[in-house]
């Protein structure tokens, strides 16, 4: 085929194009329709809605501004992608159960809106998880951040898995960051970000609101999918999202032993409370280690499952 025979080829395709679009705008062409069941390829009741996203959203009492365009649609992906990874969101919902009401209390000693239990939602979908920065736990602590915020991180032991200390010390790096930056919604993006790194952008940009700051993708999707983490969890079955209670999960019971020596041994110690190693660390992640070092002679409090 020669350069312009190619040429008249192409032009061709491109004027048949416009006859034919032309043809569908003025209804002289039907594009082709769902005819029976056998042309669709999903069940018959199999649909795929559009989110209606709630018109007074609010974060820790602060209105979210949906009337701004990029915003509304920032919500509105969080919303679909949430919703429709059905399986992340069922999981959610079970952990929640577990884990919300050692949470709640806390964050209500501590002055912090109950909104900010959806941030560890999103942080760590509620398990002791390391991300790639090597920030660990339900609350996704970086090494620096948790030591300054009172918790002990070392081999042997790593408060970061301790979700009642890793909540307290949550709430004291984001009452600093509310305390800086002026606004809960502007503490939970320098939770993602970092307090100078949004004290520096409302800065330079000579804005005062998370939702006029542009910052990183990944800071601009944090807090509207904590939005769509509260928002489903709050109204699951809106969502649809249907179980029964004994689908959740619960908190093995469990006691506190007061330990101030060092364990040269964790599993043998397990055995002197009728358990074993892996049911113990199950209560104590934090004990990173089959022994705790305790030189300085430090109190812990271990949970020891009731039998």
């Amino acid at each position: 085929m020669n350069k312009s025979f190619r040429i008249i080829v192409i032009l061709s395709v491109i004027a048949l194009s416009g006859v034919l679009m032309n043809a569908v705008q003025q209804n002289q062409v039907e594009l082709p329709k769902v005819k029976n069941d056998k042309d669709k390829n999903t069940s018959d009741t199999y649909q795929i809605r559009a989110v209606k996203i709630p018109d007074n959203l609010e974060f820790a009492s602060e209105k979210v501004p949906l009337y701004k365009s990029h915003i509304k649609e920032d919500v509105d992906r969080e919303f679909l992608v949430n919703t429709y990874w059905q399986s992340n969101a069922l999981l959610w919902i079970k952990r929640t159960h577990k884990y919300f009401p050692i949470i709640e209390p806390i964050l209500k000693e501590k002055g912090v809106p109950n909104d900010f239990k959806y941030l560890a939602v999103i942080e760590s979908n509620l398990m002791n998880v390391t991300s790639p920065a090597g920030a660990k736990g339900f609350w996704q602590m970086l090494k620096n951040a948790a030591k300054e915020n009172g918790l002990e991180v070392n081999d042997n032991v790593d408060e970061r898995y301790h979700l009642e200390k890793a909540t307290r010390a949550a709430c004291d790096y984001l009452i600093k960051a509310k305390k800086q930056l002026g606004t809960w919604t502007l503490a939970a993006a320098a939770y993602h970000a970092g307090n100078a790194g949004i004290a520096n952008g409302l800065k330079e940009q000579g804005v005062d609101s998370y939702y006029d700051l542009l910052s990183g993708p990944n800071t601009q999707r944090y807090v509207p999918r904590i939005l769509a983490a509260k928002e489903i969890l709050s109204n699951p079955k809106k969502y649809g999202f249907i179980f029964d209670t004994e689908d959740l999960y619960t908190l093995t019971p469990s006691y506190p032993v007061k330990v101030d020596t060092a364990i040269t041994n964790i599993a043998l110690f397990a055995k002197k409370y009728k358990t074993n190693y892996r049911e113990l660390k199950i209560l104590n992640p934090w004990l990173r280690e089959n022994k705790l070092n305790n030189k300085s002679r430090k109190v812990y409090y271990i949970s020891i499952p009731e039998k």
